[in-house]
This record gives C-alpha cells, structure tokens and sequence, in this order.
C-alpha cells in the first residue's frame, strides 16, 4: 500500500520557519535598499498563482521545457540509468517529473523537496495515484539550507540523480548559484554508487522584450504573485499593508543579464510589522526576486566550479531555454 512519509524535523516553539521568515523580513525592510527572499512567495496561495503563471501565454519557460522533456525524456532517463531514486529540488506541483518519470526504467523512489510543505503533499498524493508502486517520501522544507541532510538512499536503488527543472537556478546570485550546486553535488554524491548527476533547467540570455512580456504579463498574474508576498507578511507576521499602495514593477537588467522584481511604493507611507515601524518614500521599492539569465558556456563553467561534470545539454529551436544533465564522476 502507497503512502506519503513526512520527512520533517521536529518542530520547537516558536515555529522555527515563522521565526525564520520574521527575522527575514526584519533584516530586508530595515537594509538601505529594501529586499525580502524570493523563496517566501511560494505559501500555498503564491504557489496556485505561480502554476497560473506557468500557463500564460507570455511565460516560455515552462511549455518550452516541457517540450524539451517529451521530445528528448528517454536520451536523459538514459544518462540517469535504471532503478534510480530521484531528487525534486523546489518541487512545487509535480507537473514535469510526471514527464521524466514516464520515460525512466524503473524508478526506484521519488524525493520532492519544497517549502510548500501542505501544496506538496497535496501534489505528491495524486502523483502516487498515478504512479502505484514508486516510493515517495515528502521533505518539507528549505532546499537551499545549509544543514540540509537528504535520508538514506532508497534500498535497492541502483543510483541518486537531482531534477531542478524550471529557471529556479536564476533566482540565485552567481555566488548563490555556486553554493547550491556544491551543496546539490554533496548532497547527490552521498553514497551515491550509480550515475549520479543532476537535470537541471537553465533560461538563457534572449531578446529583452521577450522577458519584459514574460515578466509583465497582461493578465496581471505575475502582479498578484508579487503583492501576495505582502499579504503573506499581513497574515503570519502581523504586517498592516496595505497593497493598494504598492505596485508590481518588472524590467530586465541587461549587464548583470537578470530580471529584477520590485514592490513599489506609490506615495509616502510607513508599515508596522509585529511592533516594528518601516519607512517608505514614495517612488522606494522592495526587490523581490532577480531571475539570471545563462549562456551555455557561461553556465557550464558555473556547473565544473561546483564539481560536476557537463554531460549533455538540451535546447528548443529559439534557444530560449535549456536542460543540462551535469554527471558526478
């Protein structure tokens, strides 16, 4: 019989990750150039708006990676090998691994690993309706934590590969993207006696207007996604925002090769959050994600720095995106 193994640490009062997320937050609004972590859009209403987003007609990434995955899914089960357990890093809805999954030869086990712990539960409990048989075990979590220890690989299984599909990997500063993979290649090395690798998405430097749209889409979802990181703060940390008074602000940054995300403040305001007072001028923003932009060369050095080798890379006629199998030797 199937079932869903909670792979959780136990909790010390006050909540560990709520204390996380206010110290987060205190740090950022009170810094000279106001930011708060990407990673704290995905509560389970950001996480429903991000699969939105994911549908829309401006946003490439996500049909032109799942194209790649369907046309070229048995060449990267191929290089994963037979009998694997796979690694979900920022696993979200579960919507590509259903994609890789079909293509392996008898996957072992299933490790999706996402903040969102009840959206992933959510998620995983229908994949194991459509999968009976493959074993799944649920971490809730912060995958990019320092301290993060995966469980012992699945008996049986003949090799651990990471899936980090999407363009989660550009959220990171170059320096953060480093570390992530030094610890992803750590992490995956770790008794690892089969092929193990990663399968990760890379988006890639492209004409500016086509990321401006993918990031200022006309249905206002990516907006909604953004201010609900203000709502979030509103109902877990006591915030008083009041959203109408900020502004979802979009643009590339062709230097740095980054799409910045900013709130905006449209007039002069303050903003208490659990008895502290925060300042906004009017016109201030608070920079809530950056989403780098790769080219293969560039990206592949970043992945031999962190100790993985480039293995084979995949890319859709535009070169707008691409999916790269890194080895661990």
């Amino acid at each position: 019989m199937n079932h869903i193994i909670l792979q959780r640490r136990e909790p010390a009062p006050p909540d560990p990750a709520l204390r996380a997320f206010a110290a987060d937050v205190q740090a950022g609004l009170s810094a000279a150039r106001k930011s708060l972590p990407a990673k704290y859009f995905y509560d389970r209403r950001g996480s429903e708006l991000f699969e939105q987003i994911c549908m829309l007609p401006e946003y490439y990434p996500t049909r032109t990676e799942i194209g790649l995955l369907r046309r070229h899914g048995r060449e990267m089960a191929g290089l994963i090998g037979p009998e694997a357990e796979i690694v979900e890093f920022g696993a979200g809805a579960l919507v590509k691994i259903r994609l890789l999954l079909d293509a392996l030869d008898r996957p072992r086990g299933f490790l999706p690993i996402d903040i969102s712990g009840a959206h992933l539960s959510d998620a995983a409990a229908a994949l194991m309706r459509d999968h009976p048989g493959l074993r799944v075990r649920v971490m809730a979590g912060d995958f990019t934590a320092p301290d993060l220890v995966l469980p012992a690989r699945l008996p049986g299984s003949r090799g651990r590969a990471g899936f980090f599909p999407g363009s989660t990997i550009g959220n990171f500063t170059p320096e953060e993207a480093l570390g992530f993979l030094r610890s992803a290649a750590r992490m995956l090395g770790e008794g690892n006696t089969g092929n193990g690798g990663l399968l990760i998405g890379v988006d890639l430097v492209k004409e500016p207007g086509l990321l401006h749209a993918a990031y200022n889409d006309a249905a206002g979802v990516t907006a909604a996604f953004n201010l609900n990181l203000l709502r979030r703060i509103n109902r877990e940390l006591g915030g008083d925002f009041v959203l109408e008074r900020f502004a979802h602000y979009a643009f590339y940054q062709p230097q740095r090769r980054r799409i910045e995300m900013h709130l905006v403040s449209l007039a002069a305001q303050s903003v208490r959050i659990g008895g502290r007072r925060y300042d906004f001028a009017a016109g201030e923003s608070i920079h809530t994600e950056n989403s780098y932009k790769y080219t293969l060369g560039g990206f592949h050095r970043l992945a031999e720095q962190a100790g993985f080798r480039p293995a084979a890379v995949w890319t859709d006629p535009d070169d707008l995106f691409s999916l790269h199998w890194l080895a661990l030797d």
